[in-house]
């Protein structure tokens, strides 16, 4: 496997219509990349992408009931791939675009593969990041999504518990060094956010907050 291709985007601007092409080229080959969010940087790949799924798990560790987030470019696509009750509806123009995951029952437009077998939900975002959102636009599907967190090294060599904690990779050095192998392109642009994104289940009218995140929750678990 050949050295992943790095392209440097500025932060929060337009981003350049050449190199999200080029980015989205390889992910329409089935490829991985690694990008920024709205929370921190993500390991992803086209929903088609069987192998692509696998190199995100691998490089992770994830286990097999640790399912990806779908990022669509807005919520008439997420619509397509998620169900979304009235209340669902109106958490999700409350917080999309924005830095939070909803966990609602899955269509049949989600590969079973996605979804766990007792219960099938999927995660969907609609991200605010204009990198995230220029790659979702220009791949016309759903960009498959997982936080780049790995376990910290301990490379002081001291008995500071923190070294073995998860934390997000924040730059694209740190992406290269620990995902390298696993991504055939990263975008290398300055990060801001250090916390994975706010997760919020919701089956019918019940809400349930999965994870506190990047996105607060203020006034949105009681709509």
């Amino acid at each position: 496997m050949s050295a992943p291709l790095r392209l440097q985007i500025d932060a929060w601007g337009v981003p350049s219509p050449r190199k999200i092409a080029a980015a989205v080229e390889i992910l329409h080959r089935g490829g991985v990349a690694a990008y920024p969010t709205d929370s921190v940087y993500a390991l992803g790949c086209a929903i088609e992408s069987r192998e692509g799924i696998e190199r995100i798990y691998r490089a992770k560790g994830m286990k097999k009931n640790q399912r990806l987030a779908l990022i669509c470019p807005d919520l008439s696509t997420a619509s397509e791939y998620g169900m979304f009750s009235q209340t669902a509806f109106r958490i999700a123009q409350r917080v999309f675009p924005g830095p939070y995951t909803l966990v609602v029952p899955a269509t049949r437009a989600v590969p079973k593969t996605l979804t766990d077998t007792k219960r099938r939900t999927v995660g969907i975002r609609v991200t605010s990041h204009p990198i995230a959102q220029a790659l979702a636009h220009g791949l016309g599907r759903p960009l498959l999504t997982s936080s780049a967190i790995a376990l910290a090294r301990d490379d002081d060599d001291d008995d500071d518990d923190d070294d073995d904690e998860p934390r997000a990779c924040r730059d694209a050095d740190e992406i290269l060094e620990t995902f390298g192998h696993a991504i055939d392109v990263v975008i290398d642009t300055e990060q801001t956010h250090a916390e994975p994104s706010t997760v919020i289940e919701i089956d019918g009218d019940d809400v349930t907050l999965i994870r506190l995140g990047q996105g607060p929750v203020d006034g949105i678990l009681d709509l």
